[in-house]
């Protein structure tokens, strides 16, 4: 845990902060250690994304996650610290970064209020080791940001972490710090123009359509033969356009478009963008009490009030969908189990409807005991088989071998952890990479004893259109 202090607002003159650094480097001093110092402030309410979009530069690592039907949304900019690594240990070691990044910080500020004080930002790969050709984004990478943004509801809390040593400049420091508070107080919030003119785009399949009803045709082969009960099969399309994509508007077309959504954006410092609207969270954690989707089972969405709920229906009643729903919910029992939880399901499974696609959903909770941290959970439950399939290791070999590019980030988790072992991580679906002119897209479908190749072509088709029509 880091030292908290307890200070007057040190942003009342410039004074103040300057002679609040001045004592900390005096102290860093004495223990000739590195600090890492992070300071909150509550600001009046600007929206983190137009903060992303004024500040943000693409040799800077970026985190953005937003819910618009919970009033919440947070933007990390720059780096303070970070990590990357790759391999089997990957989770366990961005943990044990973050402890030792905690041990040797001082938090001072509103600490009460939400996000508030040092927080954690992680992305982590699909599959844990890169294909030869590389991935644009490391297998994980975890940093402390420059600078941090959140607001729920009314109230936005403002976050500096920087590192404190002899040789820090005290003067130069405060005048920095001093001059991007009061840049980030006055972003402006309605930089984003609604009818931003969308481009025409240019598609091409990475995985054509006739390869992919191959796949499934030879997955449902595998699975009459028992050699798997379910895998999920990826199409990816690349889209490029002649002038390059503009990231920021396109995450505030998603969410308008998606606001039941996660709403998300993690750039790698190389200038390359990773975003999406995900209807999946894959776990949270807060005060010790963990809640968990099963999201598996999908139809679309109808015309009219009448076909919409006879649609719903027929998901319900449809042996497939729960097939595949019931298949998620056993495999996060069984894993939160093996971690000497006690899950405890909602039921029966509910609708998630979004805008134009209706899941079956199943809420899972379970108190954590302090010993178990929320990467310890996401290291047990990624990926779960509604990104990935059953038996999961035999699915994840077939999903290598049918699928012809890297997944790279495509279904898997994005998330935050803060200083008191809290945060919540999401799974990285109908989403895409964006370099400039260039985007990759991505979306899956479920395969499982009944699925259709036609059918679930179909169903990737209409995923894929919530990042088709929010690219600008």
């Amino acid at each position: 845990m880091p030292v908290i202090l307890h200070c007057p607002n040190l942003f009342e003159d410039s004074q103040t902060l300057y002679q609040f650094l001045v004592e900390l480097q005096k102290n860093s001093l004495k223990t000739k250690l590195d600090t890492v110092v992070s300071i909150s402030l509550e600001i009046q309410p600007v929206d983190p994304l137009a903060v992303l979009q004024a500040f943000a530069e693409p040799n800077q690592l970026i985190f953005y996650l937003e819910k618009a039907s919970q009033s919440q949304a947070v933007a990390a900019v720059g780096s303070a610290l970070h990590l990357t690594v790759e391999g089997e240990q990957r989770f366990s070691r961005a943990q044990d970064f973050i402890r030792s990044c905690l041990a040797h910080t001082m938090a001072t500020g509103p600490l009460h209020l939400p996000f508030a004080g040092p927080h954690f930002f992680c992305s982590f790969t699909f599959f844990e080791q890169n294909r030869p050709e590389g991935s644009t984004f490391p297998p994980a990478t975890v940093f402390l940001p420059r600078w941090q943004v959140a607001r729920r509801n009314n109230r936005c809390v403002l976050v500096a972490n920087f590192m404190m040593n002899s040789e820090v400049n005290i003067s130069l420091l405060s005048r920095k710090l001093w001059g991007k508070v009061e840049l980030i107080q006055s972003a402006n919030k309605t930089i984003f123009k609604a009818g931003e003119s969308r481009q025409k785009n240019i598609k091409h399949p990475v995985n054509n359509p006739d390869s992919f009803k191959d796949a499934v045709r030879s997955a449902l082969n595998s699975i009459q033969a028992n050699q798997y009960k379910k895998i999920v099969l990826a199409r990816s399309i690349d889209v490029t356009s002649q002038t390059p994509f503009h990231i920021f508007h396109s995450l505030n077309h998603l969410r308008r478009l998606h606001p039941d959504c996660y709403i998300f954006a993690t750039g790698n410092s190389k200038g390359q963008t990773f975003i999406g609207a995900s209807p999946e969270r894959l776990v949270s954690l807060h005060d010790r009490h963990l809640t968990t989707d099963a999201l598996a089972g999908s139809a679309p969405r109808g015309q009219t009030p009448a076909e919409d709920a006879d649609l719903a229906q027929a998901m319900l009643n449809s042996e497939k969908e729960r097939r595949e729903h019931q298949a998620v919910i056993d495999f996060i029992v069984e894993r939160l189990s093996h971690l000497g939880l006690a899950p405890q399901l909602s039921s029966p499974a509910r609708l998630l409807q979004l805008a134009n696609i209706q899941h079956l959903w199943t809420p899972i909770h379970a108190r954590v005991p302090a010993e178990i941290s929320l990467l310890d959970i996401v290291a047990e439950l990624h990926p779960t088989p509604a990104v990935a399939g059953v038996p999961r290791d035999i699915a994840c070999q077939e999903i290598r071998r049918y699928e012809t590019f890297d997944r790279s980030l495509y279904a898997a988790p994005l998330g935050w952890l803060d200083r008191q072992g809290n945060g919540e991580f999401i799974v990285g679906i109908r989403s895409a990479i964006i370099d400039g002119c260039h985007a990759r897209l991505f979306a899956g479908a479920g395969i499982v004893a009944g699925s259709a190749p036609e059918k679930e072509l179909a169903e990737i088709q209409l995923k894929l259109q919530a990042l088709l029509k929010a690219l600008v």
